[in-house]
């Protein structure tokens, strides 16, 4: 076992401790000049309420202008991001998105308009969604789309109460809902707030469903099977036309979890192969920068039978080449959202879709699994792999280091000190990393990823202590996150308070 550096152990090349804003004040230091006043003085409690006032003001820090962009500039060089970095999260398709979709949905032209103008005054955005909606149908080989769910999950409660609604126009409730034990765990969550049970279908050992427990479970009382396909174990599930057959013979519906689009664009088209209700992911799949709750969208796509229940307002193209908003559905299920869905999130498909065609479409989702296969060949001879390829856009892996004490959060931590993101863990099976490359990575960017990956393979087996204090190049090392998670201390104490600078703050001296 290689001896390790008291150095390494310590946290070499850590940033230096970036003091709070309040502590960098300075009395009368100030960061704007505004203009003399060219409007009467009035006295605050002559007209604001004084249950509103106080006669202290507020502890608001005092810095200039340089102190202030200077501080929030090495805050920001601390973050990780996909400007910045390899993004490899299984799951949630976080890939580099165009500039030229950013600026196109902050035209001033776009993003001043209101949505009570009327339809003669929004013509161009009317037709931008109305072609947007016609592309998303045609993607995935279906009727028609609503675009007014705002995220995944609300896609998905969306599609179910559209299928609730064709079930109760044709013969009455089906409160069950079948769900692959691979499918993403929003699903169950979704059947629950549309009054539906799930009930689990057990997979084969291949990560495919397994078709004798879904013919045992199926009846009746089951509305439809949510299957997310490319599965989460990565995973294309060849058995889909069979499925469909199933449920449509017992009256049920096929519904496509669309998380994983990113793999199939351009090379199949759900509807095609029975899918009766899809949503997608805008967010993930047709360029919008998102993590931490948002933005997001979730349009869902459906097949003619279900078209009439889709929400309301529809954006239509009428004979004489003008759009207008369709309400005059009697069998909508209604509004699901304020005014039309997340029109910004929107706008950015849209841009993404044109400026690629169906073929950049395809030629993204090919090179999506080349790079996971890629990854995936290069990474099999040091990290197990529970499901055999080919793989479709990401993969699982299982760091099998527990001998020598070194865990998946061991993994994870390490590759920080790389400058990489840490993947997916410990989801959807236990200890595994899921790992989804994108198309949007270089082939220099997967081959450091194969590097470091291996490197840390190296040091889980021979020096495995480095990796218990991983990461190394943070402002801090290893933290407490249960602790952190459970009983987190957001006050602010003014410096005078402070007993112990950094170090009391997380600072480099900390390696819990």
């Amino acid at each position: 076992m290689s001896p390790i550096e008291p150095s390494e152990l310590q946290g070499a090349g850590l940033v230096p401790p970036e003091p709070l804003i309040f502590e960098m004040s300075s009395p009368g230091a100030c960061g704007a000049s505004l203009p003399p006043q060219d409007v009467p003085e009035l006295d605050a409690w002559s007209v604001i309420p004084s249950e509103l006032l106080t006669d202290e003001s507020p502890p608001l820090p005092e810095v200039g202008e340089c102190d202030a962009v200077r501080h929030f500039t090495r805050l920001a060089r601390r973050l990780f991001s996909v400007d910045g970095n390899f993004y490899p999260l299984g799951s949630c398709t976080m890939k580099y998105n165009p500039k030229i979709n950013e600026r196109a949905s902050a035209m001033p032209s776009l993003a001043n308009l209101h949505p009570y103008q009327p339809e003669e005054d929004v013509q161009g955005i009317l037709g931008m969604l109305h072609e947007l909606r016609a592309a998303l149908a045609e993607i995935a080989g279906l009727a028609e789309v609503s675009l007014q769910p705002s995220a995944g999950a609300h896609g998905e409660m969306t599609g179910l109460m559209v299928i609730n609604a064709y079930h109760r126009d044709h013969g009455g409730v089906r409160p069950k809902v079948l769900t692959p034990d691979t499918a993403h765990g929003t699903n169950p969550a979704s059947c629950a707030v549309c009054g539906r049970h799930a009930t689990v279908v057990a997979s084969q050992p291949d990560g495919r469903v397994d078709m004798a427990d879904l013919a045992k479970k199926i009846d009746e009382q089951t509305a439809a099977l949510m299957i997310t396909n490319p599965s989460t174990v990565g995973v294309w599930d060849g058995q889909i036309r069979e499925i469909a057959k199933i449920l449509h013979d017992h009256g049920a519906m096929l519904y496509l979890d669309g998380a994983n689009m990113n793999a199939i664009l351009g090379i199949v088209r759900p509807g095609d192969v029975g899918v009766d209700v899809m949503h997608y992911n805008l967010h993930k799949t047709f360029s919008t920068p998102h993590g931490c709750g948002g933005p997001g969208a979730g349009p869902i796509a459906v097949a003619g039978h279900l078209s009439e229940y889709l929400p309301v307002p529809q954006v239509i193209r009428r004979d004489d080449g003008t759009y207008a908003w369709d309400s005059d559905r009697p069998k909508t299920i209604g509004k699901v959202r304020s005014f039309y869905g997340q029109i910004g999130v929107l706008i950015r498909a849209w841009t993404y879709i044109r400026a690629l065609g169906p073929d950049g479409l395809r030629d993204a989702s090919e090179k999506a699994v080349l790079s996971a296969n890629y990854l995936a060949a290069r990474l099999s001879d040091v990290y197990h792999f529970p499901f055999a390829g080919p793989y479709a856009h990401e993969f699982i892996m299982v760091p099998e280091f527990r001998d020598y004490g070194v865990t998946e959060l061991d993994v994870a931590k390490r590759l920080i000190d790389y400058g990489v993101h840490p993947p997916t863990m410990s989801w959807p099976i236990a200890h595994c990393l899921m790992i989804e490359p994108t198309e949007s990575e270089s082939l220099g960017t997967l081959d450091a990823f194969v590097e470091a990956m291996r490197a840390i393979a190296r040091d889980a087996k021979e020096r495995p202590e480095l990796l218990h204090h991983a990461p190394l190049t943070m402002p801090v090392n290893r933290l407490d996150e249960v602790t952190a998670a459970r009983r987190p201390d957001l006050r602010w104490r003014p410096p005078e308070a402070a007993s112990g600078g950094a170090a009391d703050r997380g600072g480099p001296s900390q390696s819990s």
